[in-house]
């Protein structure tokens, strides 16, 4: 932001149906006999989007909001035609958005909290897309948790950033520092869930350009095509796509490409969609409450801001855009559990191993039955590996689980000589991500529950893998039992 700075869907259906079209006249009588037509076509389904203005929106110089009206920006004016029929430099947007007749918009007023799966009718459970316009304030560990799942379950996240050191209320955090929080420790997926953090960077002044996919829904949506946007003092993203293949960059920074100068990235978390961009000043329409200064990135002609912002929402929502129609809902996905032989019960059946880890040995027991992995154990130079390929459904979130037990004759307290990584590999064993790792100095008496988020790679054929690799000295035992991939 450029300028003087403190650095389930709501289905409406039209009621009743037409009256009788006339009479129709028997022949040879008199008798009238009433006809009734169709009933009318259901009204179009509106895509309920959700700004927050709950954590320091509006702090010094920003005016992140849709409007002075809130929750219902309806409220200042009801049909609005001009971006300064409603009040607030994120007017336009709304405005824009209003027009279409196909967003119902709502705002988070100061004060409140973030929730998901409450009886507020500001809760995430009632929009498909979530705003968070530069937040000032860290969300607790309850909001997190409810964002998260709001996404996890099929919601759409738009974050958007400014520049590191751009505390505006003073409290010790910036944008950068709440969204990164926000992705990396929460109760649901601290594990880069989105396959990207926030560069702690300032960045004065760049005209990012856009990749130019013509079949890219957010750069090519019915808001227009997007040839580039603006940075007036904001930053970048990092993405880290073998935490999450999903994450794309759309827009980067001049002389950057790849997983480095993302400017507007794109992801996917369980059955929700995320966006992410490095700056307030394109969503600033210049106008809003007195007192602020502000700056007119939405028109600025060095950037298609205005269609990127739509495009993004119409995306983040399941919309086609201004006038198209939802995409259709997932089909329901069925519980299940998908491992074969997840308590290796039947010995190594279902499971690719090393040859003798699955077993019954008494000196390492199992966690439940009699079999179990153990994987590890020698104390000399080897690798053991335990794997399982497997087929997520598409719409499914879905999760691994499994029992740990760690043991080890090492003594050290700082060096891990021996080491198990939990691994997703896709096609031709390339990893996807690394989901856990553990050492000699995990040791413990006893199992411990690990699980895992899968849902980023549902509707994908992957791979689960453990690898073992021990020292050539003392040994290390890792030993595994009761797994599951569980979706719902």
């Amino acid at each position: 932001m450029f300028g003087a700075r403190s650095s389930g869907r709501s289905h409406r259906r039209a009621a009743g149906v037409l009256t009788a079209l006339g009479a129709l006249v028997a022949a040879g009588g008199a008798a009238a006999q009433a006809a009734t037509a169709p009933a009318a076509p259901a009204a179009a389904t509106q895509h309920r989007v959700l700004f927050d203005n709950s954590k320091a929106e509006t702090a010094g110089n920003a005016d992140w909001i849709i409007s002075t009206s809130q929750p219902d920006p309806l409220g200042q004016n009801p049909s609005p035609s001009a971006e300064t029929d409603w009040t607030g430099a994120l007017s336009s947007w709304g405005v824009a958005l209003q027009k279409t007749g196909d967003y119902a918009l709502k705002t988070l007023p100061s004060g409140n909290t973030i929730t998901y799966g409450t009886s507020s009718p500001l809760d995430l459970k009632n929009f498909d897309t979530f705003v968070l316009p530069e937040p000032n304030v860290l969300l607790s560990a309850s909001e997190k948790t409810a964002v998260m799942q709001f996404v996890k379950n099929g919601g759409g996240l738009f974050l958007i950033s400014d520049h590191t050191g751009s505390d505006r209320n003073n409290d010790g955090a910036d944008a950068v520092q709440v969204i990164n929080d926000l992705m990396s420790n929460n109760s649901v997926n601290s594990n880069d869930p989105f396959g990207f953090s926030v560069d702690s960077l300032n960045i004065a002044t760049d005209n990012p350009r856009a990749t130019g996919d013509g079949t890219d829904p957010v750069l090519n949506g019915s808001f227009g095509e997007v040839t580039g946007s603006i940075i007036r003092n904001g930053t970048t993203a990092t993405l880290k796509p073998a935490d999450n293949p999903a994450a794309k960059g759309e827009v980067y920074r001049t002389g950057y490409s790849g997983n480095t100068g993302a400017f507007f990235a794109t992801s996917t978390f369980g059955s929700g969609r995320i966006a992410f961009w490095g700056d307030s000043s394109p969503i600033d329409d210049g106008t809003g409450q007195s007192g602020n200064t502000l700056y007119d990135g939405w028109n600025d002609p060095a950037g298609t801001d205005a269609a990127l912002a739509l495009n993004a929402t119409a995306w983040l929502s399941g919309a086609g855009g201004s006038g198209g129609s939802p995409s259709p809902s997932p089909s329901p996905c069925t519980s299940a559990q998908l491992l074969a032989n997840p308590g290796f019960e039947s010995g190594s059946s279902g499971w690719t191993a090393t040859s003798g880890i699955i077993n019954t040995s008494s000196t390492e027991p199992a966690y439940t039955g009699a079999y179990k992995a153990w994987l590890g154990g020698k104390g000399t130079a080897h690798t053991d590996t335990l794997a399982q390929t497997v087929t997520i459904p598409a719409g499914c979130n879905a999760s691994l689980g499994f029992q740990l037990h760690i043991d080890t004759a090492e003594t050290t307290t700082s060096t891990a000589y021996d080491s198990l990584k939990v691994q997703v590999l896709g096609s031709g064993g390339t990893v996807l991500a690394t989901l856990g790792t553990y050492s000699n100095l995990n040791a413990a008496s006893g199992y411990a529950p690990r699980t895992f988020d899968l849902g980023a790679y549902a509707g994908q054929t992957v791979t689960l893998k453990f690898t073992a690799t021990e020292g050539s000295k003392l040994q290390t035992s890792f030993v595994v039992d009761d797994t599951s991939l569980t979706v719902s």
